[in-house]
């Protein structure tokens, strides 16, 4: 079966989904198999990418939806090439005009791509276990309640370390330390640092640092107090936690497969990054 190309959109993103289609007619007129799938509110594709010949996911909009696309790629252990329609992230521009010729290149096996580490989440319910998730930049176990806590304790590796009583507590990527974690005071690491980092928000009466830890660590999340929480992946709800529960994370085995057309180096990259962020 030959190779074929998925390419992501999100559902709002009409200029997206217009540099989407011209690809995939020139694709398809060189006999490049492609599919198209949109990205809803919901969080659904508009038809699922579950063929086996899919060798590449090209995602083109934002962070939101390079998130939900890099899931689907490391499902299928495929590479992801990620262009930028929003304002703020580590996604490539790439003019329309090349967009054609640089998929043809990664099905040749001519381009290059970077090994990302993720995380992978289960969920503990009383009686149930959920099945892995991947997240691409972090998990988050958060309040659901405006004006309450959420009180979590956590252990590392098995050992109890500390209850927290803050709006959440985020277990970030190097590639996500830049998003949610940086907001929350979080630091910075590296793309190619072998480990994560555990990121209180807002804690009460607690040690605000944050801690980094090795890839071969395990956290566990335990909600200890009566209110419940929402533990979310990249963003979206994954499952809604109550006493008891614990959602326990851990570095993916299986690293995602993002393509890169130049090497830039993690000053410039991080510059570029941090200077979009505040822009109006």
């Amino acid at each position: 079966m030959s190779p074929s190309v998925a390419f992501v959109v999100h559902g709002e993103r009409i200029d997206a989904r217009r540099v989407a289609e011209q690809a995939i007619a020139t694709l398809d007129a060189g006999g490049t198999l492609c599919q198209l799938a949109v990205l809803t509110k919901s969080d659904e594709f508009s038809e699922q990418i579950v063929d086996s010949s899919v060798a590449v996911i090209v995602s083109l909009g934002g962070d939101g939806t390079f998130l939900r696309a890099a899931r689907e790629a490391h499902g299928l252990d495929v590479p992801i090439l990620g262009v930028n329609f929003g304002r703020v992230g580590y996604l490539l521009d790439l003019p329309p005009s090349e967009l054609a010729p640089v998929v043809l290149g990664i099905l040749e096996g001519s381009m290059d791509f970077d090994l990302r580490y993720g995380l992978e989440a289960t969920v503990h319910h009383q009686a149930t276990i959920t099945t892995p998730v991947f997240a691409t930049n972090e998990v988050s176990v958060e309040k659901t309640v405006p004006g309450h806590v959420a009180r979590l304790h956590i252990s590392i590796d098995g050992e109890s370390f500390m209850t927290y009583s803050a709006d959440g507590v985020l277990l970030a990527t190097p590639m996500g330390s830049t998003a949610y974690n940086l907001s929350a005071g979080g630091p910075i690491l590296a793309p190619g640092i072998d480990g994560f980092v555990l990121t209180p928000v807002a804690p009460h009466f607690a040690i605000n640092r944050s801690i980094v830890l090795t890839g071969n660590q395990q956290v566990s999340l335990e909600v200890v107090g009566d209110r419940s929480a929402v533990c979310v992946v990249d963003g979206v709800s994954l499952a809604e936690v109550g006493q008891g529960d614990r959602v326990v994370v851990q570095r993916s085995s299986q690293p995602l497969k993002v393509v890169t057309l130049e090497h830039v180096g993690f000053g410039d990259r991080l510059r570029e990054n941090l200077r979009q962020g505040h822009e109006e």
